[in-house]
């Protein structure tokens, strides 16, 4: 089998043409994809625990504190001990890091406004089953 005719092949190098263009636009904007992705799931108004990102992104704990760090460094995000919990750290967002959030949001909304102009809604709705039935083989060892 050629490496362009398996699964894993095309979901690699479709995700890595997505991920150049999301640094492209990020670069653009002096920040990286995995600031915008980390942006992106701050919830501004109660803020979101720092255990609660890494999970959303696929991030390993460790390169999720480098990233937070960054972040911090170049004022986009504060941390708030939890009133209740004093070891929950919540991150909050700075104006700067809501300015590059808005950024990163109509990235993906433009991404995503001109894959759905050029592809079916039917061929997304089975795309997406693929991709959540693969998964699922995945989570539930399936595979291996």
């Amino acid at each position: 089998m050629k490496p362009e005719e398996t699964v894993d092949y095309n979901f690699k190098v479709c995700w890595h043409a997505i991920s150049r263009m999301y640094n492209t636009e990020a670069t653009k904007n002096g920040i990286t994809t995995s600031i915008g992705f980390v942006l992106l799931n701050v919830d501004q108004q109660q803020g979101t625990p720092a255990t609660k990102i890494a999970p959303l992104l696929g991030l390993e704990a460790r390169s999720l504190t480098r990233i937070l760090k960054s972040m911090e460094e170049q004022g986009l995000i504060y941390k708030v001990s939890d009133a209740r919990d004093k070891r929950l750290v919540r991150i909050f967002l700075t104006d700067k890091g809501l300015e590059k959030k808005e950024v990163a949001r109509r990235t993906v909304k433009h991404f995503n406004h001109k894959v759905r102009q050029e592809i079916l809604q039917e061929e997304l709705d089975t795309f997406f089953k693929v991709c959540n039935r693969i998964q699922g083989m995945i989570e539930n060892k399936e595979i291996f």
